[in-house]
């Protein structure tokens, strides 16, 4: 699992944590069409994270060990 804020930071739409907690708590992020204000959300591989209109799969970005 990653946390939302850090899954940002890895899909480069928030080039720090400060930029990432930002878009999250002013509401310009998504999770499975919902929008989400907890930075430290833990997404599971099924989710599906909206940003700035464009749709990421969390299984895409991130692999198990």
């Amino acid at each position: 699992m990653i946390k939302l804020d850090q899954f940002l930071k890895l899909l480069g739409v928030a080039p720090t944590g400060g930029q990432a907690k930002l878009m999250i708590i002013n509401g310009d992020v998504k999770v499975n069409g919902i929008v989400e204000t907890r930075r430290g959300r833990k997404l599971v591989l099924s989710d599906q994270v909206t940003v700035a209109g464009k749709t990421f799969e969390v299984a895409d970005f991130v692999k198990l060990p």
